[in-house]
């Protein structure tokens, strides 16, 4: 498992009707663009964001105070490992540096805590 690495995962086909209907999704050449931007953020601040060493991960990944309450949550009630919110955050950072946000919302942390329950399901399904 490499935090830093985001596959695009698509847990369902579309089927024929749906797919004659479906908007263009984002150029390759914006997405590209935005990767390479996120990136040079990253090694500005010294670090790609999967290697954010723990000292600075609040400095790094500050969130707001629904940020906050859902890491609680996620450890306290859901189990989550110290090791596995590390990872959730630096994830929600890299999310938000393609976003093209200063900030880690909370909103970005679910998206990286989504993508790992989706993680955990296809792992457990192989």
């Amino acid at each position: 498992y490499r935090p830093e690495v985001i596959d695009v995962l698509h847990p369902t086909a579309l089927a024929a009707d749906e797919l004659m209907v479906a908007t263009p999704g984002e150029a390759s050449s914006h997405v590209r663009s935005r990767v390479l931007a996120a990136r040079e953020l990253q090694c500005g601040r010294g670090w790609l964001n999967a290697q954010i060493p723990a000292q600075l991960l609040r400095e790094n990944c500050a969130l707001d105070r629904a940020g906050r309450q859902l890491v609680a949550d996620v450890i306290d009630r859901g189990g989550m490992s110290a090791r596995a919110a590390h990872s959730a955050l630096c994830v929600a950072r890299t999310i938000a540096d393609l976003s093209g946000e200063r900030f880690v919302s909370a909103m970005r942390l679910t998206e990286a805590l989504q993508h790992r329950a989706y993680e955990a399901r296809c792992s457990s399904a192989m």
